[in-house]
């Protein structure tokens, strides 16, 4: 696996770089743009605001590393999903670096007939064994969950 993040700023007619957006192309093809909160005390380190933080970037990508799971495992398990969310919320660390804490992950699955160990089995799985992005995040934040079921 392979990504490129390259700055891109923004162009000031000295033609020096300003801002905190960065362009991310995976090995798969696509791209994805991340920027800064803007900094009113330091205009040079702020962002303009323009794309999700590469942090919320971080727990986005770990939410659909999970839900993913969820998903794969209740459909091998013949069990009839027709449709998973999660929601994260986290804390950080109040000092550099300001890593992930603490984060809560509320799962809202929906389908047929789908029973609450079956779907506490799938998160328990995800979060054991194939999220790596959980597994890795658990190194320093304390991931809990909770879920809801919803008939289809």
């Amino acid at each position: 696996m392979e990504c490129t993040v390259s700055w891109t700023g923004g162009s000031k007619a000295s033609g020096s770089k300003s801002g905190m957006s960065f362009l991310a192309e995976t090995g798969s093809g696509h791209t994805l743009v991340m920027d800064g909160a803007p900094d009113s005390g330091k205009p040079e380190n702020g962002g303009a605001n323009l794309a999700p933080r590469p942090m919320e970037t971080l727990l986005a990508g770990t939410g659909g590393c999970t839900a993913y799971d969820v998903v794969l495992i209740l459909k091998r398990g013949r069990h009839d999903v027709r449709g998973c969310s999660v929601k994260l919320t986290s804390e950080r660390a109040p000092v550099d670096p300001k890593v992930f804490t603490s984060i809560h992950m509320h799962f809202l699955v929906t389908g047929r007939g789908l029973s609450a160990s079956a779907v506490e089995r799938a998160i328990a799985m995800s979060h054991e064994k194939y999220c790596s992005a959980t597994i890795m995040l658990g190194k320093t934040a304390a991931i809990t969950t909770s879920f809801e079921l919803q008939e289809a």
